[in-house]
Order: structure tokens, then C-alpha cells, then sequence
């Protein structure tokens, strides 16, 4: 896609994909950093969209996946880095799956339920032990292993049916 294509359709389309951007950020001013931040992605990786019918949806979907990891935990951040840091050096196409990858992972943990995101977070992202966990949640060890399997259960089960297919 050439550059002139590339702002032709960003002109058309910045609207919709803003609209979308506040609904998902939350905040003005982070819908705003959002669709900066995807439109720089995509213009970077704007060679590789095939079909310029799924222009909207490829930007709306960038986007997104910005605004999720702005509100996620510094934790997934942390993890994310040692991620990158496991591939090394990657090209483009690397790149893009390990963003589409980053951004399976933040929405299986965003959908987790409440009860369970707790135990998964200490023990899974900031790697504290299961029986350390529960005791500082109030719950009995058992509980906490409990509660921690079920939350993995429900990770693997999110990552398995989304588009990362993992």
C-alpha cells in the first residue's frame, strides 16, 4: 500500500476508528494516544495488509489491543518484555504475531473473572507462590490452589478459542 493509499484511507476512516477508540480506552485523551500509536503501527506494517477492505477492522483492532495494554497491569507489561526479550531479534511479521499474541493474552486476562484474577496474577505474572497468595487473599491453601486451576483452566480455554489459536 502505498503512503498516498495509506492516508487516503486513514482520512476516511479516522472517525469510526476514534469512535471505537474512546469506547474501548475509556478516556478521551487515551483514545487519542491510542489511535496515534495504531496509526504509526499500521502505517509501519501497512505493506502487509492484503486486503484494503479490512483496512477499518485491522485499525479498529490495533488500536484496541493499545488501549488494553494502556489499562493493563505493569505486570503484563513486565511479562510481555521478557516475551520479546525470549524471541530476540524478530521481523516484521514476528512482530505483528507477537503483538497479536500480547493482546490474546490481555483479553483472556481481562475477562477473567474477578475471583480468580487475583491468585492467577500473583502466582502466574509476579510469580509468588500459591500458598503465599491465598494467605494474603484470606484464603485457606486449598482454596487458593483451587482457585488458581480454575483460573488457568480458563486462560488456557479463552487463548485456545481466540484468534491466536494457541
Amino acid at each position: 500500500m502505498t503512503p498516498e493509499r495509506f492516508e487516503k484511507l486513514v482520512r476516511e476512516h479516522q472517525d469510526t476508528v476514534y469512535r471505537q477508540m474512546a469506547r474501548v480506552c475509556s478516556h478521551k485523551e487515551d483514545a487519542e494516544d491510542a489511535l496515534a500509536a495504531a496509526l504509526l503501527k499500521a502505517f509501519k506494517f501497512s505493506s502487509q495488509l492484503d486486503n484494503e477492505t479490512a483496512f477499518v477492522r485491522w485499525l479498529v483492532t490495533i488500536g484496541s489491543r493499545i488501549c488494553y495494554r494502556m489499562r493493563s497491569n505493569p505486570a503484563f507489561e513486565s511479562t510481555f518484555e521478557l516475551i520479546e526479550e525470549a524471541y530476540g531479534s524478530t521481523d516484521g511479521v514476528q512482530k505483528m504475531e507477537l503483538e497479536l499474541m500480547k493482546g490474546c493474552v490481555n483479553d483472556a486476562l481481562r475477562e477473567l473473572p474477578e475471583a480468580l484474577k487475583e491468585i492467577y496474577l500473583r502466582c502466574e505474572i509476579e510469580g509468588e507462590d500459591v500458598a503465599s497468595a491465598a494467605r494474603f487473599l484470606g484464603l485457606s491453601h486449598a482454596a487458593g490452589k483451587s482457585r488458581l486451576r480454575r483460573a488457568r483452566e480458563f486462560v488456557r480455554s479463552r487463548l485456545e478459542n481466540s484468534i491466536c489459536g494457541v
